[in-house]
Formats: C-alpha cells, sequence, structure tokens
C-alpha cells in the first residue's frame, strides 16, 4: 500500500503562473479527497494570510479520507520552538498532520541556515518533538536529501535519526533539485534502508525529467508514501506528477494507493485543477491528455476499430478519458467510418460516399482546413456530401465599416442582404468589433423565423496565422465554438480575409445548430 501525499496546494502553487484562491484551494482539496488521497498540503500557514485563512476556513469541511496537512520549516537557528513564531503558526492551524522540512545537506546548513551541523542537528530533533508532544502526526521531509547524502551520506543519514528519534512518523527522502538519476535514487534508498526501520517517503522534482520515473522506482523498493502535485505543477520544471504516478502504480505494477472506482475521477480532477489555475491544459499529458488516446493516422485508426489494444496501452475509460479518432489530411476511411458512427451520421462503411468525404477533406485541409478540432463543420461537411444538407438562405452580400471617431470611439457596423423564403431581407448591427456586428446582423435577420437562435450563444474565437511569413497577406484560420445550452460545437472558416474566415465559421456555427 503507498499512501498519496499531494501538494498542489502549497508546492504546486510555487509554479510560475500558478495561483489559486482560499475558495479554489477549498474546492481542489475536497476533489483530491473525493479521489481518494491520504494527505493534503494545504500551504505554510506562517508564510502568508492566505493560507492561513485557508486552514481556517477548512476546518468546517468534512473529508472522508483525507487528512489536512500544515507545512513548515524546522525552528529557527539559536530559538526555542516555544518563542518561533513560525512554529506557532503551526501549531495554530490545529492540523492533524504537520509537515516538517529540515535541512540534509551541508551546503544547505552552512550557506543557506548559516548555522553549523550540530545546530541543525537540533533543530530537527527539537521541532519534531515539539509537536510530537503536542499529539501531532508528524511527517520529516528531509530536504535535499539525495545531494546531501551524495555529499555527505553519514551526515544525510544522522538528520534521519534524529528525526526518527525524535518521534517522526514518516521521513520523506526530497529530490529537491531534481537532479538525480533513476539508477542513483535506487542505490540510495536501497543504502538507507539497511540503517533506517521508521516508513519512508519520497518527493521529486523534475528538473531532469525524471521526476515520476524516481517515484515510481521508490515504490518499487517498497517506500510507502509518495508525494507530488497534480499535472506536475511546482516550481522550476514542476513536481512529480500524481495524474502519472497515481495510474502508473495501480494499473502497471498492482500497487494499491487509491480506490481503483476512484481512478475514472483522474482526467476529470486534472482538468478541473488547470482550469482554477487558469493554465491551458497539456492535451499531449499522458493519461489525462485530450490526445492520450487521439488516433490520426489512418493505420491506426483501423487498427483500433478492429481492437482498441493495438494502439492503446489501456482502456482510456478507466482513468476518465476517452477515445478520440481525429479527422485530418491523414486520415483514411477508418477515421472517417469511425467519426460517423460515432456522431450517428448514418453511412455504412460500403457506402461510396465515405470515399468522397475522404477526398474533400484532404483537399480542405491542404487548403488550411483543420477538422480534428471542428467538428460542427466536419458534420455539415457530411451532409453537403450525402444529400441531406438544406440551405436556409443564402446570402447575397455584407459589409463591414470599422469607424475611428474623432472622440477615440470605435464603431463597428455590418450590413447583410440575405434571401430567406423568398423574401429579401436587408438588416444592419453594430457590435465591438466586426466579427460581432456581423453577427448580431446576421441573428437580426434569422431569428423572427428561426427563434431557436436566441439559445446560441458564442463560447470561444481563436484565430490562426497559417503563413506568418507572409505577414499581413498571410492565410487565416478561425475556430469559433458555440453553445446552445445543452451541446457545445466548433465550426471553422479559413480565408486570407480574417472578415471572411469568421464568416464562414460563423455561418457553419448557425447552420449546424438549425439543421439539427
Amino acid at each position: 500500500m503507498v499512501k498519496i501525499y499531494d501538494t498542489t496546494l502549497r508546492d504546486g502553487t510555487q509554479g510560475e503562473g500558478v495561483s489559486f484562491s482560499v475558495l479554489d484551494k477549498i474546492e481542489i482539496s475536497q476533489e483530491l479527497d473525493k479521489l481518494g488521497v491520504h494527505y493534503i498540503e494545504g500551504g505554510w500557514p506562517g508564510s502568508n494570510p492566505k493560507d492561513m485563512e485557508f486552514f481556517e476556513r477548512v476546518k468546517t469541511v468534512s473529508f472522508h479520507k483525507a487528512k489536512i496537512s500544515a507545512f513548515g520549516s524546522t525552528r529557527r537557528r539559536d530559538i526555542k520552538p516555544e518563542k518561533d513564531s513560525n512554529i506557532y503558526a503551526l501549531l495554530e492551524a490545529e492540523t492533524e498532520v504537520v509537515t516538517i522540512f529540515g535541512k540534509s545537506w551541508i551546503l544547505h546548513v552552512e550557506k543557506a541556515l548559516r548555522t553549523n551541523k550540530n545546530e541543525n542537528l537540533r533543530m530537527i530533533e527539537d521541532t519534531v518533538s515539539f509537536f510530537k508532544k503536542r499529539d501531532r502526526e508528524v511527517i520529516y521531509d528531509a530536504e535535499h536529501f539525495f545531494d546531501g547524502y551524495k555529499q555527505d551520506s553519514q551526515y544525510a543519514l544522522k538528520t534521519l535519526r534524529v528525526a526518527q528519534e525524535a518521534g517522526a512518523d514518516c521521513l520523506v527522502l526530497c529530490e529537491t533539485n531534481g537532479g538525480c538519476m533513476p539508477f542513483e535514487v535506487e542505490r540510495i534508498i536501497k543504502e538507507v534502508q539497511k540503517e533506517i526501520d521508521c516508513p519512508l517517503g519520497v518527493h521529486c522534482h523534475n528538473d531532469t525529467g525524471m521526476a515520476i520515473a524516481n517515484s515510481i522506482v521508490a515504490a518499487k523498493l517498497g517506500v510507502g508514501h509518495i508525494q507530488g502535485t497534480i499535472n506536475g505543477y511546482g516550481e522550476r520544471c514542476g513536481n512529480a506528477d500524481l495524474c502519472l504516478i497515481i495510474p502508473n502504480l495501480k494499473l502497471k505494477l498492482n500497487i494499491d494507493c487509491i480506490p481503483k472506482e476512484k481512478l475514472k475521477s483522474l482526467t476529470y480532477l486534472s482538468h478541473f485543477v488547470g482550469e482554477l489555475a487558469n493554465l491551458t491544459p497539456d492535451d499531449h499529458q499522458p493519461y489525462v491528455g485530450r490526445s492520450a488516446f487521439a488516433h490520426k493516422g489512418g493505420i491506426h485508426a483501423s487498427a483500433v476499430r478492429r481492437d482498441e489494444r493495438t494502439y492503446e496501452h489501456i482502456n482510456p475509460s478507466l482513468v476518465g478519458n476517452k477515445r478520440r479518432i481525429l479527422v485530418s489530411e491523414l486520415a483514411g476511411r477508418s477515421n472517417i467510418l469511425y467519426k460517423l458512427k460515432e456522431r450517428k451520421l448514418g453511412l455504412e462503411e460500403e457506402n461510396i460516399l465515405s470515399k468522397e468525404i475522404v477526398s474533400q477533406v484532404k483537399k480542405l485541409e491542404n487548403e488550411g482546413y483543420e477538422f480534428e478540432g471542428a467538428e460542427g463543420s466536419f458534420e455539415l461537411l457530411v451532409k453537403k456530401t450525402n444529400g441531406e444538407y438544406r440551405k436556409l438562405f443564402e446570402l447575397k452580400g455584407f459589409r463591414v465599416i470599422v469607424e475611428k471617431k474623432e472622440d477615440g470611439k470605435l464603431i463597428s457596423e455590418a450590413t447583410i442582404k440575405l434571401k430567406l423564403k423568398n423574401k429579401i431581407i436587408h438588416t444592419v448591427s453594430e457590435g465591438n468589433g466586426p466579427v460581432n456586428a456581423l453577427d448580431n446582423a446576421l441573428r437580426k435577420a434569422l431569428e423572427q423565423e428561426y427563434p431557436e437562435l436566441q439559445k446560441v450563444h458564442l463560447i470561444d474565437y481563436k484565430v490562426r496565422i497559417l503563413d506568418a511569413k507572409s505577414a499581413t497577406r498571410a492565410t487565416t484560420r478561425v475556430l469559433i465554438e458555440s453553445s446552445n445550452g445543452k451541446e457545445r460545437w466548433t465550426t471553422i472558416g479559413v480565408s486570407p480575409n480574417i472578415i471572411e474566415a469568421s464568416w464562414k465559421a460563423l455561418i457553419d456555427s448557425i447552420e449546424y445548430n438549425l439543421l439539427k
């Protein structure tokens, strides 16, 4: 059994660009508890008001399994714990668990703490003992342990023995600089296990890309406490990613760490934390990334249709993810047929139209279209190919004016003329930009006939320049994501003129919803 210790709310927030509000931290801690982690490190109560508020508010929250831990350092040099304000801040957090970090590396003892080796040992002993006498579960983080061990193994071991004798419940070997290779971590852990009989843990950083491997090596050696963060957030290159460690332990090594049924919430949790951190998810993140089980090549898609094991190491549903078959210029008939079946578009395998769709997709992608991210436009393409498409209106023309007035005010105005059921409709509308003005004018023309359009709203608008060397003459790709409150869909437009590209994506978005 491996106990999972999450430090997203403390170590994770030290990553560049990562910040959580107090409410965010409460919500994340509740989701971590649902996942089944054993410990949640809430922050350093002596370091900032936000963490102090978190520990105050989290007292009112009920947790099914997880224990909340407050994090802090050993007492300051040449001062008793009773006189150290940081120690008392940890005590006042009133958590069941306290995590204390101390120095294992002589370099840090002398350069960072500016003290001597014996005082460092007393600092460790006094602090651990202080909290044990007050009935706290104490996790001791031996900071920079592996680097310290490589410089002076006897002193590094002595810091562990002092913490153990003072009553620490778990000794965590920290690979703080992230510079060790797995074979080094394996050798040092084995040597420590011969000398120390206290439960051990590891805390790894990812500066050489080895944090996950080093954590897995530790678990294989019987280390029963693994620390990490959701999505690997953390200082510099980040911490060990629990979104990879947990499924690797559970599915690859058959090491128990969280309940099996909880594993299905992993993808949701990864994206949930990323959303609160306001960071774009890594689509290529193993297990939980959007592309982790995406198949673009025609041969791959064909094989996966017959047996998913051909190109997938696990069933994506085990971690709450899903398979995606992409439609692109690399697609074969298998990609198209899978997508047709997935979207219930009703074309059988022997239908020659699937070949026409493949041909159309490859032709359009050569022009700059990209249907793997625009399934609304793909569905319209299918309908146009198989004869199901019904033209709802005919554009006679549009004009967009952008005017900057003398007072600095910018006005965008769009005029649209279209034919709708043998009637010519002419509308004018303003917007905060040319695309918004076009959208407003189009809706004004259509909503009387199609009132359901009132429920449709734009969620996202993305622009990409396809040939940057052409500068302002470059071809532009526009993606528009829309929703009617029940469904979301994305449509695409491509043109050297950004307004026309936006119009194409906008028209597809409207038609997709109406033809449904």
